[in-house]
């Protein structure tokens, strides 16, 4: 019942299955922020929600009935749990606002889907590198920022009159929001500032921020390289299993082969064991007469 029951959960069309509660579910929840529709089909939107929270919390029993105490092990399946559990919690009272989380369901699909699951397991593997670009890029905008504060401030109180006020025109010149304004109100004073902007954002824009692509990209590589590897062992270990199993079939026909050769021979031994008696009875018989007829004369 169990082996039946872990086929089922893996099987494609069970995936689909989730996967389309999933999308009609985030589908309903999107529709109750609309008052006109909750007007018109509020009952039915709630009755969906009940039935793919009922499908979620089935699938999630029959996962913990198959793999018992390895499913805890797996890190997607805690996940899943979370947000099946807060969608199972009360949205009463001060608990209320876990009304408003029910929409975490929609993530599910990064635990069902599997190309998501890589996207976010390279996430997860880049960042270490990407704390360190975190770092640099912190270190660029806070000496830009006090330079900005001192070369600026009586020019532009209004964005760079201090250093928090400076850091936040600074990240907003890096995300590139407005940046030509900033830079004009400056310039009305200060022509030559142009210089300072140019290359804050060529080293905070067009350097600091592609290092968080490279290695985002550099982990999703090797989590496809992990993969790949992964997949090409399985397809080895079962190579081997199929080459063990023939080079068995192939003993077991030569055993068959070499005991058919026996029992031939031994047939035809017992054949001319046979023949060669019953031509010494009659060798003996036919020498009798013979003997009388000699012995007559």
């Amino acid at each position: 019942m169990r082996e039946r029951t872990r086929a089922v959960l893996a099987h494609r069309h069970f995936q689909r299955f989730i996967i389309a509660a999933i999308l009609i579910n985030a589908a309903t929840l999107g529709l109750e922020t609309f008052p006109a529709v909750v007007e018109s089909y509020g009952p039915l939107l709630t009755a969906i929600d009940h039935i793919a929270l009922y499908i979620f919390v089935a699938e999630m029993a029959a996962k913990i009935y198959v793999e018992r105490a390895a499913f805890v092990r797996d890190p997607w399946n805690i996940f899943d749990a979370i947000i099946v559990g807060i969608a199972l919690a009360p949205a009463t009272g001060g608990l209320s606002v876990l009304r408003s989380l029910r929409i975490l369901r929609a993530l599910r699909l990064l635990s069902v889907v599997p190309s998501l699951r890589r996207v976010v397991s390279a996430l997860l593997r880049a960042m270490p590198g990407m704390s360190s670009i975190v770092v640099l890029l912190s270190l660029v905008l806070y000496v830009a920022a006090v330079m900005a504060t001192k070369l600026y401030g009586q020019a532009a109180p209004d964005r760079f009159g201090s250093l928090p006020t400076s850091l936040f025109t600074l990240y907003q010149t890096m995300t590139g929001d407005d940046w030509g304004n900033i830079a004009r109100d400056v310039m009305d004073e200060h022509p030559t500032a142009w210089i300072f902007f140019t290359t804050f954002i060529l080293v905070s824009t067009f350097v600091v921020l592609n290092l968080f692509l490279a290695v985002v990209v550099s982990a999703m590589d090797e989590e496809n390289a992990e993969e790949r590897a992964a997949r090409d062992d399985t397809t080895a270990a079962h190579t081997l299993q199929i080459l063990d199993e023939l080079a068995a079939l192939r003993k077991e026909v030569a055993e068959l082969r070499d005991m058919q050769q026996d029992h031939a021979a031994a047939a035809v031994n017992g054949a001319a064991t046979n023949g060669s008696k019953t031509n010494g009875v009659k060798t003996n018989g036919s020498k009798t007469p013979r003997r009388a007829a000699r012995r007559r004369g």
